[in-house]
């Protein structure tokens, strides 16, 4: 609606302090639009305009909201919206979300380590799988024990019916916190005419994401492939486009070479710190290696700083890491039980490679920075979880459309 003059036009919102300057520019001719005194404009300039600005907002309205906290469907790791979790063809992806399924859904512990807090429903898309490849799954993540109530799954989809199947879902059971889509290839549609790879990966991925948008509180992850060519940031790691990766809340990765008990969830997103978590695997069952996330993401480093190295070594950098203010090859070789001038030419050694720095006068200090455990989540049961601080976002400049 617009002022008598035509000069301004008011929002039912406006700041009381903003119509009265604007009032003042027009010799008070102006009326306050809410109090319903002033004629409707009839200019449909004006009415266009009116609706291209109807979800504008202002700091001062922005400054008096209280939005609820964000939920998680495993505290500090995966959070409401839509995540897309890559990994290579059997690294163990459906192993690893199938035991995080089914402690959501028992309220048990994901990853052996996180408590999810009360059971609670969650939907698994098990695409690639059976009813009896999902019973052993089942029956070896939970040790022989009753797969509980509240883990629903089905193996198969109508065609170009994924998003109706997770709708009808979500309408019968409103308090699902967690759908997992394993795998996105087996229901990732061909482009429409004319339309990119990356429009096609942003549509698909968009109208996923909106199922979670639409649903406050519940997290949806994707599974899909990743690229066969390594590259040195994850998230290019992600088969296809940027457009699927752009389009998600969280990326995370899986990573373990063959025939190791030894993995990394690489994780980043809108809403989660980025960080890098150690991870053991035995007989299918995923546990983060460290009490927390807090300790799993030092342990992760401390792989990294080791790869390459001897035992020796290895233990060096362990103990330089123990000690932030530094220590040198006296007290080195005491705690090793080797001569000074062996520790010595060691520290000098891993000094030359980076792995730890030398802070002058024979002392030797990690050569990374501590991880910072700022971040708390308060689980559904009312404990404190810390996780590494550090959140990245992921941007994108393509608006989906709808998916048929």
């Amino acid at each position: 609606m617009t002022c008598p003059t035509g000069r301004h036009v008011f929002l039912p919102d406006d700041p009381p302090a903003l119509v009265s300057t604007q009032r003042a520019e027009c010799g008070n001719e102006c009326e306050d639009l809410t109090s319903g005194n002033t004629p409707v404009s009839t200019d449909s300039t004006v009415s266009t305009d009116l609706d291209l600005l109807a979800g504008i907002r202002n700091g001062e309205w922005l400054d008096r909201q209280v939005f609820p906290p964000l939920n998680y469907a495993v505290p500090g790791l995966i959070p409401e919206g839509a995540m897309v979790l890559i990994g290579p063809p059997k690294v163990g992806k459906s192993y690893f979300l199938g035991g995080i399924l089914l402690a959501v859904a028992e309220g048990g512990y994901a990853l052996g380590k996180i408590p999810t807090g009360p059971r609670k429903p969650v939907l698994y898309l098990a695409l690639e799988d059976g009813d009896r490849r999902m019973q052993k799954r089942c029956r070896e993540l939970l040790d022989d024990g009753p797969i509980p109530g509240r883990f629903n799954y089905v193996t198969k989809v109508q065609p170009r019916q994924v998003i109706a199947t997770i709708q009808a879902f979500l309408q019968r059971h409103p308090d699902t916190v967690l759908v997992v889509l394993d795998t996105l290839g087996k229901v990732m549609p061909e482009a429409r005419p004319g339309e990119s790879a990356y429009q096609r990966d942003y549509r698909i991925a968009g109208a996923l994401k909106a199922i979670a948008d639409d649903h406050p509180g519940l997290a949806l992850v994707v599974v899909h492939h990743d690229r066969k060519a390594a590259t040195e940031d994850f998230v290019e790691s992600v088969s296809g486009t940027n457009g699927l990766a752009g389009a998600m809340d969280t990326i995370c990765v899986l990573v373990r070479k063959r025939q190791s008990t030894e993995g990394v969830l690489k994780v980043t997103g809108r809403d989660v710190p980025e960080a890098e978590y150690a991870l053991s695997v035995a007989d299918g069952r995923w546990t983060l290696d460290g009490g927390d996330l807090a300790e799993a993401a030092v342990t992760a480093r401390d792989r990294e700083e080791s790869a390459g190295l001897g035992d020796r070594s290895t233990q060096i950098v362990r103990i330089v890491g123990q000690h932030p203010d530094g220590i040198g090859p006296t007290r080195l070789a005491v705690e090793l039980g080797i001569e000074p001038k062996h520790a010595g030419e060691y520290l000098r050694r891993l000094e030359q490679s980076g792995r730890i720095t030398k802070g002058g006068r024979g002392i030797y200090r990690p050569a990374h920075r501590s991880v910072e455990t700022v971040e708390t989540v308060e689980t559904p049961g009312g404990e404190l979880l810390q996780f590494p601080h550090g959140p990245a976002s992921v941007e994108n400049d393509y608006q989906p459309e709808d998916v048929s």
